[in-house]
């Protein structure tokens, strides 16, 4: 290792603990720092047994999906309006709550918030965020190799959605077993969320978008459904793979070359900020996943606004000397300011 590496190394050592006040934060267990010691095993890969109530589901959803595309032109403006509402309270639930919040502890949030990120998250639908937040955790000490959930090195379709309909890598169930979360058991919003998981998955990710437009200002209970409930179920379900898929493999790679992430705009716009893929995998304890703040990342200016309010704090930021510092030693010379 180099001296420039070595104090490299410390920077972000020392800035994984501060907030972006410059507080110090109490130390935790980086669970989401990539393992450069893990290895795969030698021979063949076990196969792959495919979930056929997975595969049946998933197919019927995006049917549904579709036919919901059609009926868009019945809508009502409200029930589009209301449509968008919920597709920003979902992504928000999966983006700031647990991904940002509970999978990278990358600020602190209230109870009052904790609620309605996991209100929101439920309405998401996508494995409570216990699950969501181990699962993903593995994905960043283990990025790209048999350990990692949705690795992408097996191609887009098994990263965007092939991975949850075939059983899991044993290495995926055995990594994720040892991770230390302890945090997600001490929380009483996330244990309270998988205790009742199906039950507020039922009432907010199908119930409520449906009987809301229906209730308040009449519109058909067939649009309700196909509309705001499974075509905007469908669309935050794939915006939050596009993550996992198309942010691994095309774009550019400003901070760090050696690793598949990649600065994707359309997974920025379609994921409400998630899509600066590169940094967040260089940095992943900045609660911004991005240099930019708010810039294309409606998460970044949701989190800062619940500071405003006195709902958030102890936002953990990258310092500009440590971003310069890593983009030069390991950037792929794209690096645009602002």
């Amino acid at each position: 290792m180099t001296e420039a590496e070595a104090l490299e190394n410390k920077q972000q050592q020392q800035q994984q603990h501060k907030s972006s006040n410059g507080d110090v934060l109490p130390e935790s267990a980086r669970e989401d720092a990539f393992d450069h010691t893990y290895k795969e095993k030698e021979g063949p890969k076990p196969p792959r047994i495919i979930v056929w109530k997975n595969v049946i589901l998933m197919t019927l959803l995006h049917i549904g999906a579709l036919y919901g595309v059609f009926v868009v032109p019945s809508a009502s403006r409200l029930t589009l309006l209301w449509s968008v509402l919920c597709f920003l309270i979902s992504a928000l639930g999966v983006t700031a709550g647990a991904h940002r919040l509970w999978s990278h502890r990358s600020y602190k949030a209230t109870l009052p918030l904790r609620i309605f990120l996991g209100v929101a998250n439920s309405m998401a639908f996508q494995n409570d965020i216990f699950e969501w937040a181990r699962d993903h955790r593995v994905h960043h000490k283990y990025s790209e190799t048999d350990a990692d959930p949705h690795n992408a090195v097996r191609g887009f379709f098994f990263a965007h959605i092939g991975w949850l309909l075939v059983r899991k890598h044993p290495d995926v169930i055995e990594k994720g077993g040892k991770l230390e979360l302890t945090d997600l058991l001490a929380d009483k919003v996330v244990m309270f969320q998988r205790k009742y998981y199906k039950l507020s998955v039922l009432v907010m990710c199908f119930v409520i978008p449906t009987i809301v437009p229906w209730y308040l200002w009449g519109e058909s209970l067939w649009v309700a459904y196909f509309v705001p409930t499974l075509l905007r179920y469908t669309l935050v379900l794939n915006a939050t793979w596009l993550v996992n898929s198309a942010a691994h493999m095309w774009g550019n790679r400003p901070y760090d070359k050696n690793i598949n992430p990649r600065e994707n705009k359309f997974v920025t716009f379609s994921a409400i900020g998630e899509g600066f893929h590169n940094y967040h995998h260089t940095f992943p304890y900045d609660y911004a996943t991005s240099e930019f703040g708010c810039k294309l990342n409606l998460t970044t200016c949701f989190i800062d606004f619940m500071c405003f309010l006195g709902l958030a704090k102890d936002c953990k930021k990258v310092s500009r000397e440590l971003v310069l510092a890593r983009l030069q030693r390991t950037g792929d010379g794209s690096h645009r300011s602002g």
